[in-house]
């Protein structure tokens, strides 16, 4: 599997050159794909090259930006047509170029957006719109969670998440997202699930730092239906890591008669790269069959010697009473890019319903 950055090879160039000229004949190919190899392109990590080839192609585009974007539309609907078989996602560049170039023209953006959003995603793209527009661009939005393709329903969404993963965050939103609660409410029954996932995505951004809203939503959509109750169920995920007691209470996960014993970790002493090995006897106590979700929480020691929680979810599932059950668990210490680990003494903890159990402690070493 070769690097994501790899996408933009010779060979993609050579054929996204001829699509465009197809519809655009003064097209200089040859020019085109000298200009993207001039300097330091093959230093480049992926977004660099894919900003690149924006401002690449900018220099080929008619200079007027209306004009800009209806052959962009020409050059898509050829790609089309002609099954162009390399990933959508080097086209990025596309929704790059109205994020660039289209900020000062709000209608012809707007417009173009739900033109090329059904080609290649413009979730990012439309973020600084949003911060310099603020509600005249959200009335676009909710316009778009009306209309009739999944994806310009899904921009509508996932574009307008307050905390957007890899995007410029919304202060604003961050701050009072009632703006953008009809979004939601428009898409709660999408038919899409990709469209029902992004709008509970938009909700766990929400409930990060306004969680009283998403507790009012999950309270007025309850078994509103099946996929209203699931998209709660997924936008509630950082409440319930939390152990938030309103929404385990939503719920109806409580800890009362369930018993938690033989917490033992099996390797106190683990390498870095090696696995934390642990297991514990769960029993419902309880008459009656119980709904039990349960977590375990790593406590990591960071640079600074305090330690840092992360939750874990085993499973959520039904338990018949006086149901006796052994769990074990590995948790994998390997080394990994989006996390750094320390030496030294961490912690351990079994969340059962969102009661945290005494932790116990193991040690890292080199």
């Amino acid at each position: 599997m070769g690097l994501i950055k790899d996408i933009y090879s010779v060979s993609f160039y050579k054929k996204f050159s001829q699509a465009v000229a197809e519809v655009h004949p003064s097209f200089n190919k040859q020019k085109f794909i000298e200009t993207i190899y001039e300097g330091n392109f093959v230093e480049k990590e992926w977004k660099d090259r894919m900003k690149h080839t924006t401002v690449v192609l900018h220099q080929f585009m008619p200079e007027n930006f209306s004009q800009a974007v209806s052959l962009i539309e020409k050059i898509i609907e050829n790609l089309k047509k002609n099954n162009f078989s390399d990933s959508n996602l080097a086209f990025i560049f596309f929704a790059d170029y109205i994020e660039i170039y289209g900020l000062k023209d709000f209608e012809t953006s707007t417009k173009a957006f739900v033109s090329i959003t059904q080609f290649i995603s413009c979730e990012f793209a439309v973020r600084p719109f949003i911060s310099k527009y603020k509600e005249k661009m959200i009335d676009e939005m909710t316009k778009w969670s009306l209309h009739e393709n999944h994806h310009v329903r899904r921009l509508a969404s996932e574009g307008s998440r307050p905390r957007l993963p890899w995007a410029m965050a919304i202060p604003f939103l961050k701050k009072d997202p009632s703006s953008i609660l009809p979004i939601l409410e428009n898409l709660k029954n999408d038919p899409s699930e990709y469209v029902r996932r992004s709008v509970a995505n938009n909700i766990n951004d929400i409930a990060k730092d306004n969680p009283e809203v998403v507790l009012e939503i999950a309270s007025r959509w309850k078994n509103h239906s099946r996929e209203t109750d699931g998209i709660i169920k997924h936008g509630c995920r950082t409440l319930l890591k939390q152990g938030n007691p309103e929404i385990l209470s939503h719920y109806g996960l409580d800890s009362i008669n369930i018993e938690l014993s033989s917490f033992e970790i099996k390797t106190p002493t683990i390498k870095i790269g090696d696995y934390l090995q642990f297991y514990f006897y769960l029993n419902n106590k309880n008459d009656e069959p119980k709904t039990i979700r349960l977590e375990y929480a790593v406590h990591y020691k960071k640079a600074k010697g305090h330690l840092a929680k992360k939750v874990f979810k085993i499973s959520e599932k039904i338990y018949s009473p006086n149901q006796l059950t052994k769990i074990e668990r590995n948790q994998s210490f390997k080394l990994i890019t989006t996390r750094v680990f320390h030496t030294g003494v961490h912690q351990l903890s079994i969340i059962i319903n969102g009661t945290e159990s005494e932790a116990l402690e193991f040690e890292l070493i080199n």
